[in-house]
């Protein structure tokens, strides 16, 4: 039988809570994923680099990331990002570079749907 996990962290459970009735209102299978990988143990979540980001993203592109975007590297492109969390440089860069850091309640609320969403774990 499965180990339950019960999560502390309040915010955690609420977007995983929107996240799934967006996924079965919306028929967008990209938000039961991302549920899926935020509701793991923090250290089977692997953090993002905004260099990662840079490299494999296109400009103007839609990305979610479920879990800490970190800022080593840097960003060249204007993209939008939606992230549990961000540390304050990443969150700096993408800002520099002409895109836009949301929360994943946020990018959730723009792109209920998730039409053209990149997950990026």
């Amino acid at each position: 039988m499965p180990r339950t996990v019960r999560k502390g962290n309040s915010e955690l459970v609420r977007v995983v809570v929107e996240l799934r009735r967006a996924a079965r209102a919306h028929r967008a299978p990209i938000w039961s994923s991302v549920a899926d990988r935020l509701e793991r143990a923090r250290h089977q979540q692997t953090p993002v680099n905004v260099g990662h980001l840079d490299r494999l993203v296109d400009p103007d592109g839609w990305v979610v990331v479920p879990g800490k975007l970190l800022a080593e590297g840097t960003l060249s492109k204007k993209i939008t990002v939606g992230a549990f969390r961000y540390s304050a440089e990443a969150r700096a860069k993408v800002h520099a570079a002409g895109g836009s850091a949301l929360s994943i309640h946020e990018l959730l609320k723009a792109k209920p749907d998730g039409a053209g969403v990149r997950l990026f774990a």
